[in-house]
């Protein structure tokens, strides 16, 4: 049986976390966070932390081959797992197809792209009510907010794209009650 292999996706606000953790539990899939993994390797002080934390001491961005390996080494930690839900990756195409070539060679392929669609004004509202809340400032202040949703959505395009010339692309209507969009993903999941 091959492994469900899901990348979650949305703007700021769309729900990623609430619905991450409903997958995570349902399908019993192994989180691989690539902050979590990058913090994870650097306190272990591993060859690929070393690695990672000379360039972002350096404020440079951790490079591809760092992070697959990770995720690689994430895997590999957890060969009986049903699947996988990638958190924060691929964020750009090299990416994508990097990821897609180290899961090839596993046999292991991404199942699905779902993508959590909702629009603007309703991230913008539902962000401004977190940031009244949780004490986020990146989520008090509107034009950083709609800045954000801009950066996501000029970034993930061409992912999209590449999902979807593979046929693994799904838009999710990300707008209604938790449990109605949890069942929106369920139902293209299986």
């Amino acid at each position: 049986m091959s492994k469900l292999n899901l990348v979650l996706f949305g703007p700021p606000g769309a729900g990623k976390g609430t619905q991450s953790t409903f997958l995570i539990d349902r399908y019993k899939l192994v989180h691989l966070s690539t902050g979590d993994l990058l913090r994870a390797e650097i306190k272990a002080e591993s060859e690929l932390g070393v690695q990672a934390k000379e360039l972002m001491d350096r404020g440079e961005l951790v490079a591809d081959h760092i992070v697959i390996g990770m995720i690689r080494n994430a895997m590999e930690d957890n060969l009986h797992a049903p699947g996988f839900i990638f958190d924060g990756f691929p964020r750009t195409k090299a990416q994508a197809v990097a990821l897609d070539e180290m899961l090839a060679s596993k046999n292991e392929p991404i199942t699905h792209m779902l993508a959590l669609e909702v629009p603007e004004a309703e991230l913008v509202q539902r962000l401004l009510g977190r940031g009244a809340t949780s004490g986020r400032s990146d989520d008090r202040d509107e034009g950083v907010i709609r800045n954000r949703i801009r950066e996501y959505e000029q970034k993930t395009a061409p992912l999209k794209d590449h999902y979807t010339a593979q046929g693994k692309f799904v838009a999710i209507d990300g707008v209604g009650s938790v449990a109605d969009i949890t069942a929106r993903l369920v139902k293209v999941i299986g």
